[in-house]
């Protein structure tokens, strides 16, 4: 049996061509065809109800309270009973026809791995921006030198659609982190260059409706996941990203110490306090829409969490004042290390005390 799962969100207009395209190509072959929605507003999940009466290989998992592209491709694969297991996104973008070159090459070749590649030299790109294709091209050589050089030849290591051999993939599907960038990605990741990997020449469409689900907090996810890769994914993924947010504060517990001591002549040590303070809002409200989007903090709720994680950093933010203030008086006047020295206390109270009290649901 073959297994095609497709990850959607909002995507009403192009679900039903889509199956209806995958179910000519794949008729010769025993089938199932699982659509895993995130329970879109647009009425995808209606569409592909609708369509599932008139063909009982396509199945249908509407996700309620849970999102997210890897977490959907994850549970899919895991759902599918196929031998072979095909990704596609569920926009049209990628032209169905290929995957039948996947599983032709994917079974003669005995390969773990078959990737729908953007960047052979056969593989044609109708859909994608020259802004887009540069930002891909970037990702994709960031990605070649964090991953094992088994894998260096490949050309599309973010590719949204691949073909997997069940038996031999399966103990790595289960291990991959949910909130990661790329399935591909952490699965290439997680395996060191234990698999047979190919590619096929992909023909990437324009897409017809709806938009692109590419935003600032999907580029977030891939930095967390080069950097998780480099630190032998020995840190967690959270831990990577609440860090990152945290030297975001620095910068602005600096400029606004700064700002009120060099402009308003305020004295150091009654500015501190102020700078401290807002370098804390400001690392909630930017961990709100990064590192804890999936447990994100909204309305009442909202100013509810960004009270409880000022409780939560009280303790270090009055040491963060008393040490900061202890080494520019008593070992050095320079405001700039003395700060430094106080940030570095908070980091990890921060991070266990906010996942556990402020955005609890994500332990």
């Amino acid at each position: 049996m073959i297994s095609i799962v497709i990850p959607t969100f909002n995507e009403v207009e192009n679900i039903v061509p889509l199956l209806k395209n995958l179910t000519v190509l794949v008729s010769d072959f025993e089938y199932e065809i699982i659509v895993v929605d995130d329970d879109s507003p647009d009425g995808t999940s209606n569409e592909v109800n609708k369509y599932m009466k008139s063909n009982n290989s396509i199945k249908l998992i509407t996700r309620i309270g849970r999102s997210g592209l890897s977490s959907a491709i994850k549970e899919g694969l895991i759902f599918a009973q196929g031998k072979y297991l095909l990704v596609l996104d569920g926009d049209g973008q990628h032209h169905p026809t290929f995957i039948l070159d996947m599983i032709e090459k994917i079974k003669k070749n005995k390969s773990d791995i078959v990737i729908g590649s953007r960047f052979l030299n056969n593989s044609k790109l109708e859909g994608l921006s020259n802004k887009r294709s540069r930002g891909s091209k970037i990702a994709n050589k960031l990605a070649r030198i964090s991953l094992h050089k088994n894998y260096s030849k490949l050309t599309d290591y973010l590719s949204g659609c691949f073909c997997l051999e069940k038996e031999m993939a399966k103990k790595y599907i289960r291990k991959i982190e949910i909130n990661g960038f790329k399935f591909l990605y952490e699965l290439l990741s997680l395996s060191k260059g234990n698999l047979t990997v190919l590619e096929v020449p992909l023909i990437f469409k324009e897409r017809r409706f709806g938009n692109s689900k590419l935003d600032i907090a999907i580029v977030w996810d891939f930095l967390i996941s080069i950097i998780h890769n480099f630190t032998l994914r020995l840190l967690p993924r959270k831990a990577i990203s609440f860090g990152l947010v945290g030297i975001s504060g620095v910068f602005v517990q600096l400029f606004i110490t700064s700002f009120l001591v060099e402009i308003f002549l305020i004295d150091f040590y009654n500015a501190l306090p102020f700078a401290v303070i807002s370098a804390a809002t400001s690392n909630f409200l930017i961990n709100n829409q990064v590192t804890f989007r999936s447990d994100r903090l909204k309305n009442l709720a909202l100013l509810i969490g960004l009270l409880k994680f000022l409780i939560v950093a009280s303790l270090p933010v009055i040491a963060n004042v008393g040490i900061t203030t202890a080494i520019y008086k008593y070992i050095s006047p320079d405001t700039f290390i003395a700060q430094i020295a106080g940030i570095a206390i908070v980091y990890a109270w921060n991070y266990l005390a906010s996942s556990s009290f402020v955005w609890k649901k994500s332990i």
